[in-house]
């Protein structure tokens, strides 16, 4: 899942004037985040995995090369009487692909920018903030410290970049996430040395997990300092260094120009993900004429970045799709920009779709072949058709294990046709039968083409899509309907209606994020925003902050309505940022979800603690909300808090006050806090037990009851 390739730990690689500090991780996932060729997978696998994992990962890289056999005679790679004129077509290929990387390395200055210094010489720190400009970051999130200010004097003196002055730094980073998330633009955050730079950590981490593109610029003591322990000091490279697509310790102020091209492209290209710049500050203060026109140095990542798919590979997915009886997609957040191509390729074969948290709206939940999110929380009929296809077709996932649960039981009736640009991911958890390391939205355009020529047979699935709507009627997405109290559930699909489905939705971590995947249905890619792989309370807010300043209407960008569905544990760890949405004059909408309780892991105590509660009441314990029903136990007051912020809001506790509540908070101009009391008793339903299968799964109960 990493990026650039990594030494053993503490190794620094000199390179012309710079330290150039590649991340470190496992030999096996040495590749760069982009796509290998067949034979390079080969043999990185054999390299590093034991002996029965070696001869799976060989047995699927001689698939991807059409030199091994397949669980079925019509699966195998043809012997193609013009075996020679494909490898002759592969090879050309491939040296056309290196031609343009070459030619990319240099990347010329957009049009309509203009050096404001001209040939003087100007500090690093501005040298940086005109790099952000030629990369197009004309929104940043930063914090200034001592380490960095020279920075944030630089950004006082452009013209055409807003800085977004969040109240932490790791509210900038999620803030800088939220923004990637909903655009699929670069993120840019920018702390200062010490603990500025630390604070960033969970948020790297969490982009890392999520493929998010991010470059985070962080100021660092002046380099004679480095390495004495000096105040605000931490060697953030080296923190950082298993967490990053890439980081850089930038030496030498003449090579800053040339590192902010390559951190741009690094996290963009390939499998998205977050890279590091750490600038000392005597390289900020130093007096330079930059260079725009150095090439990029990293022709080893360029000359890692994918081929074409291979045509051999995709005529033996469609071979498979003929055969098969029973297939079912699993689409993953690898596939958010190939959105229309999947659609293509579903009208195409009708073949129903489930997607997991991080997919969510890549294909249109409202679409009848929409099975909504499979996994742990997953609808019953998406488990289901997962585990009883006979052709799973995986596209631009990780076999996630909130997805899989036991890997053995998972989709074990099913040849796996898996597509994915990160070698890494390939035959990691799942063996696949079809390995295909590409990028998606290439591989679904050329399948789309053959499956045009030589289309399926009419109804070819129909018997598999009416046991799967028979599956949908027997077991529906259900909540209980109540008159004394608002039901979470009923709250996001009020919530969902009041805003016809057009919002952009960000969460924290917890029950509440779990219902909104649930309940409030995506049709387009890029309109859920959340913390997926790491599980980071306190993301919504700061992540929503970021969305609101994507789509505020200005500078051309359209507005769109963003509302944080948080729940009041994670909402808590960073509600330092409603001072930000209030000064900054931030759409947000804020819905919490109060239930007084950590909601996930009281579901949990329920299920299998014998409901004993082991530090999950957020309120004062000798008056819970929840027994006493008095308003004023509700602990901590967000209404008042928000208004302290000068951020307008309102508690509802009533069912029918709900609807005008929603109404009240979408009808506000600016920020707006909504505390929406809900029960604790409730249970995200359906659920399958941690490494459990399909068999296990959980559709009846709540906390009343006695496990």
């Amino acid at each position: 899942m990493q990026g650039t390739m990594r030494p053993t730990a503490g190794a620094l690689q000199q390179t012309v004037g710079c330290w150039h500090v590649p991340a470190g991780i496992p030999h096996a996932q040495q590749a760069l985040r982009g796509r290998i060729l067949p034979e390079e997978l080969k043999q990185r696998c054999s390299a590093t995995k034991p002996r029965a994992a070696r001869q799976s990962a060989v047995t699927a890289a001689k698939l991807a090369e059409g030199k091994a056999g397949t669980p079925s005679r019509s699966l195998r790679q043809q012997p193609a009487a013009p075996q020679q004129q494909q490898q002759q077509q592969d090879s050309n290929e491939l040296v056309a692909l290196r031609e343009a990387a070459k030619a990319s390395l240099s990347s010329p200055a957009p049009a309509e920018w203009v050096d404001r210094f001209g040939s003087e010489p100007r500090k690093g720190a501005d040298i940086l903030v005109q790099c952000l400009e030629r990369e197009g970051a004309f929104r940043v999130f930063a914090y200034p410290g001592g380490a960095s200010m020279e920075i944030h004097q630089a950004l006082t003196r452009s013209g055409i970049i807003r800085n977004i002055l969040c109240r932490h730094e790791q509210g900038e980073i999620f803030a800088a996430e939220g923004y990637a998330k909903c655009t699929g633009d670069v993120g840019v955050c920018i702390a200062t040395s010490g603990p500025g730079a630390t604070n960033l950590v969970t948020g790297l981490a969490d982009a890392m997990l999520d493929s998010v593109p991010l470059v985070a610029i962080t100021g660092q003591v002046p380099r004679k300092m480095i390495g004495t322990d000096g105040f605000q000091e931490t060697p953030i490279v080296e923190v950082t260094r298993q967490i990053t697509k890439h980081n850089f310790l930038v030496m030498d102020l003449d090579d800053l120009p040339r590192i902010m091209k390559e951190a741009f492209y690094l996290a963009r290209t390939g499998r998205p993900g977050p890279v590091l710049v750490d600038v000392p500050k005597d390289i900020q203060q130093q007096l330079a004429v930059p260079d725009w026109d150095t090439p990029m140095a990293i022709s080893g990542y360029m000359s890692r970045l994918p081929a074409p798919p291979n045509p051999s590979q995709l005529a033996a997915v469609v071979r498979a799709l003929k055969e098969a009886k029973r297939p079912t997609l699993y689409v993953g957040g690898g596939a958010l920009d190939s959105s229309a191509e999947l659609r293509e390729f579903v009208r195409l074969t009708d073949i129903p779709v489930a997607q997991t948290l991080m997919g969510l709206g890549t294909f249109p939940e409202e679409d009848p072949l929409a099975l909504q999110m499979l996994g742990m929380h997953g609808t019953v009929y998406a488990n289901y058709a997962v585990n009883d296809s006979d052709l799973l077709l995986a596209f631009g996932v990780r076999f996630d294990d909130r997805v899989t649960g036991k890997l053995e039981a998972f989709a074990s009736r099913a040849r796996i046709v898996h597509i994915d640009i990160d070698p890494a991911e390939i035959c990691k958890n799942k063996e696949a039968h079809i390995p295909i390391c590409a990028d998606l939205r290439a591989s679904l355009i050329a399948l789309n083409e053959l499956l045009r020529r030589d289309p399926l047979p009419e109804g070819a699935f129909a018997d598999w899509r009416a046991a799967i709507e028979a599956k949908k009627q027997e077991f529906p997405m259900t909540f209980p309907e109540r008159d004394d109290v608002i039901i979470p559930q009923r709250a996001i699909q009020m919530l969902y209606e009041e805003t016809n489905g057009e919002a952009i939705i960000s969460t924290g971590v917890g029950q509440h994020q779990m219902w909104a995947a649930q309940w409030y249905q995506y049709n387009e890619p890029r309109r859920w925003v959340t913390s997926g792989g790491l599980g980071s309370m306190g993301f919504g807010l700061p992540s929503a902050l970021g969305a609101a300043v994507a789509y505020d209407g200005t500078d051309g960008r359209p507005k769109k309505v963003v509302v944080d569905i948080d729940g009041d544990g994670s909402f808590l760890m960073n509600c330092q940022e409603l001072a930000t949405a209030a000064v900054e004059g931030l759409e947000t909408k804020i819905m919490i979800l109060n239930n007084q309780h950590l909601g996930m892991v009281v579901q949990w105590e329920d299920r299998f603690y014998k409901a004993n509660r082991a530090h999950t009441y957020l309120g004062h314990r000798a008056n819970e909300y929840h027994t006493t029903l008095d308003e004023s136990h509700i602990f901590p007051d967000f209404v008042m808090m928000a208004k302290s912020c000068g951020v307008p809001g309102r508690r509802v506790i009533k069912p029918e006050e709900l609807r005008g509540a929603i109404r009240e908070m979408l009808d506000t101009p600016g920020p707006f806090l909504l505390d929406v009391m809900v029960p604790h008793v409730e249970h995200v339903l359906p659920m399958i037990p941690g490494g459990g299968s399909f068999k296990d799964i959980i559709t009846k109960g709540d906390g009343r009851d006695e496990y």
